[in-house]
């Protein structure tokens, strides 16, 4: 599932192509629902909109219009790309859910084979309202939000582990399994240490380390491991950069020793057992 740096990338992949404020003359859906129902108001609230910029919050995209913003989450395999209407035809697919028609002759297309993304809307200033955002923690890159001291009194007495306890969205957001196992090798943290238990130094390490990793993966595109691709189409190239991350059995980078992995959370985890402790 694409993370914060993937998410980024098409957010200011979507800002470039979006420039001019394109109006939007026609929503078509190809279907009622992808992961969840899609508002049955969506086209009409969004016809005839004004296109104003992208944003992002956590894993999700906010489209924002001069009446709403649509928001939209990628799931497993969702993207955004842009078409020429006068030729939609004939490269529009059988994944392809949503269509939306500019005035420029322009189409901005929605693909999801897998539909675990989501379509829904916003109304201006009810973000905070909103059931998909309202219990969302501090955005990571975000130094006066997202703090040493913040993470260290949230982990207090909490006994699970501390590579679960930052992939909570409650905690803060956008940090999942890719680059949560990158920043605790960085912070040289097992991640299978307990939330409670890590030191204020360690949680200043990790929240640094986590800054960088994503500030890094932001930098490279974010990382394609399988379906993930960018609002150009083109792949991301941090995961030549990882250090952990699907590298069970190969040596460590940094001592040589192999780097070990086993199922924490329900998903996939990886570190070094010279380097973290």
């Amino acid at each position: 599932m694409p993370e914060l740096p993937e998410v980024e990338t098409v957010r200011s992949g979507l800002e470039s192509i979006l420039t001019g404020r394109p109006t939007i003359v026609r929503v078509r859906l190809m279907r009622a629902d992808i992961r969840f129902p899609i508002p049955k108001d969506f086209k009409t609230q969004l016809e005839g909109c004004v296109i104003k910029g992208v944003r992002r919050r956590a894993k999700y995209l906010l489209i924002d219009t001069n009446k709403i913003s649509l928001l939209s989450h990628l799931g497993m395999t969702g993207s955004w790309r842009i078409e020429s209407t006068s030729t939609i035809e004939a490269t529009t697919g059988p994944h392809d859910h949503c269509l939306i028609e500019f005035n420029d002759g322009r189409t901005l297309v929605y693909r999801d084979p897998r539909r675990f993304g989501v379509l829904d809307l916003v109304k201006p200033g009810k973000e905070s309202e909103h059931l998909r955002l309202k219990a969302l923690g501090p955005e990571p890159l975000n130094a006066l939000n997202f703090t040493a001291e913040s993470l260290y009194a949230d982990s207090r007495k909490r006994k699970i582990a501390i590579k679960v306890f930052v992939m909570d969205q409650r905690v803060v957001v956008g940090v999942g399994n890719i680059y949560a196992s990158e920043a605790l090798f960085r912070a040289k943290i097992k991640p299978q240490k307990l939330a409670g238990k890590i030191s204020r130094h360690e949680s200043q390490r990790l929240v640094t380390a986590i800054r960088d990793v994503l500030t890094e993966a932001i930098r490279a595109g974010g990382s394609s491991i399988r379906d993930y691709k960018n609002a150009d189409g083109a792949s991301g190239s941090f995961q030549s950069s990882h250090k952990v991350y699907e590298r069970g059995g190969e040596p460590c980078s940094a001592c040589g020793k192999s780097i070990r992995s086993k199922v924490l959370g329900g998903r996939s985890t990886y570190w070094c057992p010279c380097c973290q402790t």
